[in-house]
C-alpha cells in the first residue's frame, strides 16, 4: 500500500496529494549498507594528493657529515637522513586513490533505505514549486521552506529545467539543492528534511521504477 503525502503551493496550502511508491519509499532500513556506501562516497571525494619527500628526494649532500670514528658521536651516513633537520620523511603519505568499488545495486538500495527512513519519520515534503511562476524569489522560497521543513538542514530536489527554483534557493545558507539524478545517500542522511518539487518527484520515481531498476 502506497503512502500519501500532501503537495503544498507557494503559500504553504495543500493543493492535492501524491502517492509515494513503497518500493522506493517503504523499504526496510539497512543501516550497515548505508554506512558502507557513505564511507565509500566520502572516500571517493578525497583527492589523495598528499605527498612528503623521502630521503632520496630532499636536497642536501650525500657525503658523511663527519668522519666515522674518533668524534665520540653516533655515526652518520648523510644529512638527508630522517633524524637530521631538513631530512627526508620516513613512511610519509604518497599520492593514492582512495576510491572504493561499490556496486550500483548497493548504492541504489542504500539510497532507497535512506529515503524510506526519512519518509517514515515524516521528513519528506512535496511542493508545487519554489519561487514564483515567472521569476525566482528567494523570499518566497525561504518562507515556504521554513513553513514546510522544521529541520536545520534541508535538501531540496529540483528538476534540471526548473531554473527559477534553483535560483530561488541557491543563496539560502541552510539549503542544498540537487537534481533528481544527483540524489545520494550522504546528502539524504546529512539533511534533516527533504523537499521535492512535484516535477522532480515525478522524474525521480519514473527513473527509478523504469526498466525494473527498483527490483
Amino acid at each position: 500500500m502506497m503512502s500519501s503525502i500532501d503537495v503544498l503551493d507557494v503559500a504553504g496550502k495543500k493543493t492535492r496529494s501524491v502517492e509515494l511508491p513503497d518500493d522506493l519509499f517503504g523499504v526496510v532500513t539497512n543501516v550497515p549498507l548505508m554506512h558502507q556506501v557513505v564511507v565509500a562516497q566520502l572516500a571517493a571525494a578525497r583527492k589523495g594528493t598528499h605527498k612528503t619527500k623521502g630521503r632520496g628526494e630532499v636536497s642536501g649532500s650525500g657525503r658523511k657529515p663527519f668522519k666515522q670514528k674518533g668524534t665520540g658521536r653516533a655515526r652518520q651516513g648523510s644529512i638527508r637522513a630522517p633524524q637530521h633537520r631538513g631530512g627526508g620523511t620516513v613512511h610519509g603519505p604518497v599520492p593514492r586513490d582512495y576510491s572504493q568499488r561499490t556496486p550500483k545495486k548497493m548504492v541504489h538500495r542504500a539510497l532507497l533505505s535512506a529515503l524510506s527512513d526519512r519518509a517514515r519519520a515524516d521528513r519528506i515534503h512535496v511542493v508545487e514549486m519554489l519561487g514564483l511562476d515567472k521569476a525566482p524569489s528567494t523570499k518566497s522560497a525561504a518562507r515556504l521552506i521554513s513553513q514546510t521543513a522544521p529541520g536545520q538542514k534541508v535538501l531540496v530536489v529540483v528538476e534540471r529545467e526548473d531554473l527559477n527554483g534553483q535560483k530561488s534557493v541557491r543563496n539560502l545558507a541552510h539549503v542544498q539543492a540537487v537534481h533528481p539524478d544527483q540524489l545520494n545517500v550522504y546528502d539524504v542522511l546529512n539533511s534533516d528534511d527533504l523537499i521535492f518539487t512535484s516535477k522532480a518527484l515525478d522524474v525521480f520515481v519514473s527513473t527509478k521504477t523504469s526498466k525494473g531498476v527498483s527490483k
